[in-house]
């Protein structure tokens, strides 16, 4: 048994964690959730029970907690992690604000394990944690040379406003959340530009990418992001260069075999993944396979996934059923 905090409780993700926790096999004798000032005196169910929002503040974490799920944005994590952690809970952290840190477990659980140097263990971004599921079999058996990422994230990715700019603007109200219209549109931006013409949203999957899967200085990685006009589930173009040649049917093998990865690849049928597929599910699910007949031993894989779940609440409480299966 043990005893779970989600911070953020009443966010599209901190939502979804509430939903995906209750559906897990891990026994939780008690859950409390955490939100801020405004949310605190919500009621939330949670296997049935309805559970009052607390406020979040430094005495939060007083009580007995073993795991704490955090989906607050970066300054609620950083403040409010170190309490927690100082406390003996284990927080699992859905923010940026962890992930680049040394000490910091980057965790996605088809790819790597927590070490826990620390007792924060930072979620990856959304887009990185989907396109690693089929790059860590690739690495393994082949070894990776060169990754070049081109995504369509869902308006779910930016929360509860970027679902309703792209409810709105169908309506012809003008967007709140985003700079220019979603809805019949696509903004070649996500997250800040950053001085070297990239996003924060890029730079975060290229640095991601090495770090979960450990990859050299002489591995590049490129990257552009994009915000479609979809309401749930990433899909991600992964163009990716390895060091041994492989035959199109090694490759569907090998991620038909590998774990969290559903192989949809029957173009001639119309087969190939899509948001819809994708949606309410914790797979990855890949298809599109084909050689890059511009460059040497150079693959298309296209690659789709809940954004919401896999990107960001399943893979939180996997982790959690990771470290309690290792008790």
């Amino acid at each position: 048994m043990a005893n779970f905090a989600i911070v953020g409780a009443t966010g599209v993700v901190g939502t979804k964690m509430i939903e995906r926790l209750a559906e897990s096999n891990l026994e939780v004798d008690n859950i409390y959730m955490m939100a801020s000032a405004k949310s605190a005196g919500k009621k939330l169910n949670f296997r049935g029970i309805e559970i009052t929002v607390e406020e979040l503040n430094d005495s939060s974490f007083d009580k007995d907690i073993d795991y704490a799920l955090f989906s607050a944005g970066g300054d609620t994590s950083l403040r409010y992690a170190p309490i927690a952690e100082a406390h003996g809970v284990v927080v699992i952290d859905n923010s940026s604000a962890w992930r680049m840190d040394p000490e910091i477990d980057l965790v996605v659980p088809e790819c790597n394990r927590p070490s826990l140097k620390r007792r924060i263990i930072a979620n990856p971004n959304c887009s990185t944690i989907q396109s690693v599921v089929p790059l860590k079999p690739l690495n393994d058996a082949y070894g990776i040379k060169r990754i070049a990422y081109t995504t369509y994230q869902a308006v779910s990715g930016s929360g509860l406003g970027g679902i309703k700019d792209l409810e709105n603007g169908q309506k012809g109200i003008a967007p709140e959340k985003y700079p220019h219209p979603i809805y019949n549109n696509v903004l070649p931006h996500i997250d800040v530009f950053l001085d070297n013409g990239y996003t924060k949203e890029e730079m975060k999957m290229i640095l991601e990418t090495k770090k979960i899967l450990e990859l050299g200085n002489d591995v590049s990685i490129t990257a552009t992001c994009a915000r479609v006009p979809v309401f749930n589930s990433h899909s991600v173009e992964i163009n990716v260069s390895l060091k041994k040649d492989a035959s199109i049917e090694d490759i569907r093998d090998l991620l038909r075999k590998a774990p969290g990865l559903v192989l949809m690849d029957d173009p001639q049928n119309n087969v190939y993944p899509m948001a819809i597929d994708a949606t309410g599910h914790d797979e990855v699910y890949v298809g599109r396979i084909r050689r890059d007949i511009s460059q040497e031993n150079s693959y298309h894989i296209w690659c789709v996934a809940d954004n919401i779940r896999k990107g960001a609440a399943s893979n939180a409480v996997q982790i959690a059923e990771l470290l309690e299966a290792s008790k």
